[in-house]
């Protein structure tokens, strides 16, 4: 077999597995089937046709029985079978609703973003909202966000209590109440301008802020998505639904973007001599290496630091990590180098993370209340046998 005929386009893929996009995603980032950009349009990913031809069943793998039955496969395995339709990445590219984020990103408002998200793009939930007469202020930004999901999951009704369109004012208001409590008293602007007066960003950067948020939205599955949807379908408010997510991104995310984040620092003085000592002693940089799903190169990457005029030092950063490793920079990078070019102190990285997440995480909690199927798991016991101590 040539090199040339190892690898299928995805619409060969799919005929032959017979399942959806999807489906054929997850198991490139599970690892069953490998991926690869396409030599003629990078845009595009091959697939190893063996690794195909195993799922399917041919030569008698039994891991065919995935495909034939997904959803007995994910619950022999103990993984959650989820249906969505918040987002998805296609040979690439990632896509809220259908809608491209990359080009959402150059000109429209975390606000217009969250609407499409939460597919509530004829009715304006943000329409109306008005300032809370006790917010919570003073303290980190993280902090402040933690203590307003929260008060409001005390506060509010369970999300059965809802209809689709008051779960999405519910959904406007929270983010609208988070954002007040970090950016303080003053005018009624957007999302992005108001964080700008909250982190003393300068009007003609405050653009930065806002490609943050449209494009950290949303990432697709994770255990912060996965979280929030749990809570979600078992009725919590969805600021507690909300809560859980961003209480797990606390976990895995964000600790890798307090290591990103102090990799940049280090990087600045001699970015290819830090990248070359990360790869001695780790084996890779921090901060680089891209989700399967994206193939070598995450777009949002270039989308928000592009327009960033980054200095020289930040630039090399990004430049030589990548030539040093060989692999594409990661969004948290993005965060990272656009936190330092903003001077947003060494939680700013984490808290664009957090809030840039937001709108996504209220998505798949509303998603999840309004049209989502039951979250199929099976917990499987391997523990002692009673009676056995």
């Amino acid at each position: 077999m040539s090199a040339d005929e190892r690898w299928i386009a995805r619409s060969e893929a799919l005929t032959r597995l017979g399942v959806k996009a999807q489906t054929l995603y997850a198991y490139v980032s599970r690892g069953r089937i490998a991926a690869r950009p396409d030599p003629t349009d990078p845009r595009r990913s091959l697939y190893a046709v063996s690794d195909v031809a195993r799922m399917c069943g041919e030569g008698g793998d039994a891991e065919a029985a995935e495909v034939r039955a997904p959803l007995m496969g994910a619950a022999a395995r103990g993984e959650a079978d989820i249906q969505s339709s918040v987002s998805l990445i296609v040979d690439g590219r990632l896509f809220y609703r259908g809608l491209d984020a990359v080009q959402m990103s150059e000109a429209a408002t975390a606000e217009a973003a969250a609407r499409t998200l939460w597919d509530a793009r004829e009715a304006d939930p943000f329409a109306e909202l008005k300032p809370r007469i006790d917010p919570i202020v003073g303290g980190a930004t993280q902090r402040r966000v933690l203590a307003v999901l929260g008060r409001r999951a005390i506060e509010d009704r369970s999300s059965r209590a809802h209809d689709a369109a008051s779960l999405k004012r519910e959904a406007a208001s929270l983010l609208s109440e988070v954002v007040d409590s970090v950016s303080g008293p003053g005018p009624r602007l957007y999302l992005h301008q108001r964080l700008a007066r909250g982190f003393k960003t300068a009007e003609r950067d405050s653009h930065l802020l806002r490609r943050a948020l449209v494009l950290g939205a949303e990432c697709g599955l994770d255990e912060a998505v996965l979280a929030a949807r749990a809570a979600a379908g078992g009725g919590a408010p969805l600021a507690g639904a909300v809560l859980a997510g961003v209480t797990t991104l606390s976990g895995r995310a964000l600790t890798e973007m307090d290591e990103v984040t102090a990799y940049v620092g280090e990087a600045r003085r001699d970015p290819d001599g830090a990248a070359r000592r990360w790869i001695g002693l780790r084996g890779g940089v921090p901060g680089f290496g891209v989700a399967a799903e994206f193939g070598r190169v995450d777009p949002r990457v270039a989308a928000l630091l592009d327009p960033a005029d980054l200095p020289a030092d930040l630039k090399a950063v990004w430049t030589e990590g990548e030539a040093a490793g060989g692999q594409g920079a990661s969004f948290a990078l993005a965060l990272a180098l656009i936190a330092r070019r903003l001077d947003l102190g060494p939680t700013g990285a984490g808290d664009l993370l957090v809030l840039g997440r937001l709108a996504g995480l209220l998505a798949h909690a509303v998603d999840q209340a309004t049209d989502g199927s039951p979250i199929r798991a099976r917990l499987r016991y391997v523990g002692p046998e009673p009676g056995s101590h």
